[in-house]
């Protein structure tokens, strides 16, 4: 069983207050983005085609993680694939497992690839398994491993409130644009990008996204962390007007960085020097 964890950007974040558990309460739109990485969930012991050398190799309860491409920080019990399939195990009992991951996707970097993963891996043992989870089991088990991890179940555009795992849909449609993303090899932790916040309500209601035009965003939908987070790295900055420079119709800090994105009615030369290591970039056509 294979599956293609993609990622997400924030449009608009607004802080809106601190909550009692230590968390934050935010409002943002959620729109997936097909730039992906690959999980696949086989029997002990099958060969993957054309499987390269791993990085990684661990064992918790039973399941055998392959992990090739970036290495993953953390220990094997913080891994989000792994921590799925227990929850499933306590309630299903399932037979042991080995899941290859190919990670390509930067870390740290706003886009929740991480929490992607979980939700793909609940998917992949879904139907590898032929579980019956609903929708609402499948939320309430990913909401409990990280706060963006239930919005790549449905992967569809989301308006998200709470600390990010209360969600409704949204009627935006950027199948007419294209996306650059730009990390630019700066991690910023989330701790850091909190402290410089001070919650405050939101400049516009993001709910009305699909009735402002793009070309509007720009005054309006504004990434609360951008405020702190630029001054402690001028180079984002700089990435965002460059991408303003190049013709976006709006440009932004997805999360609490560091990646930075465009929307393009039509792609333009971009710098070659994004293509380039400490640069990871990524650039397409949304769907809708």
């Amino acid at each position: 069983m294979v599956v293609f964890p993609n990622i997400k950007i924030n449009i608009g974040l607004s802080i809106t207050s601190k909550r009692p558990d230590g968390f934050h309460n935010i409002e943002s739109v959620f729109y997936p983005v097909p730039w992906t990485e690959v999980l696949e969930v086989v029997s002990p012991g099958d060969q993957v085609e054309g499987e390269l050398p791993a990085h990684k190799l661990t064992t918790v309860d039973q399941v055998i993680f392959y992990q090739y491409g970036d290495a993953i920080p953390g220990d094997a019990e913080s891994n989000l694939c792994i921590k799925v399939y227990q929850k499933l195990q306590a309630w299903y009992n399932l037979p042991a497992v080995d899941m290859h991951l190919l990670k390509t996707l930067p870390i740290g970097a706003g886009l929740g690839g991480g929490s992607a993963d979980a939700a793909f891996a609940l998917r992949a043992l879904k139907e590898f398994f032929d579980l019956r989870i609903s929708d609402v089991e499948a939320m309430e088990l990913l909401a409990e491993l990280g706060s963006d991890c239930p919005f790549f179940w449905k992967n569809q555009p989301m308006f998200v409130y709470g600390r990010g795992e209360r969600m409704r849909p949204i009627k935006l449609d950027l199948s007419n644009y294209y996306i650059v993303l730009v990390y630019p090899g700066i991690h910023v932790s989330t701790k850091e990008a909190y402290s410089g916040v001070v919650p405050k309500d939101p400049i516009i209601d993001l709910e009305l996204l699909p009735d402002l035009p793009v070309e509007q965003w720009r005054t309006s939908v504004v990434n609360d962390f951008e405020g702190s987070v630029f001054v402690q790295y001028p180079a984002l900055a700089q990435l965002k007007q460059d991408l303003y420079d190049l013709g976006a119709d709006y440009a932004a800090m997805t999360g609490s960085g560091s990646t930075v994105f465009g929307l393009f009615k039509s792609l333009p030369e971009l710098p070659a020097a994004w293509s380039a290591e400490p640069y990871r970039m990524w650039k397409g056509k949304l769907t809708a």
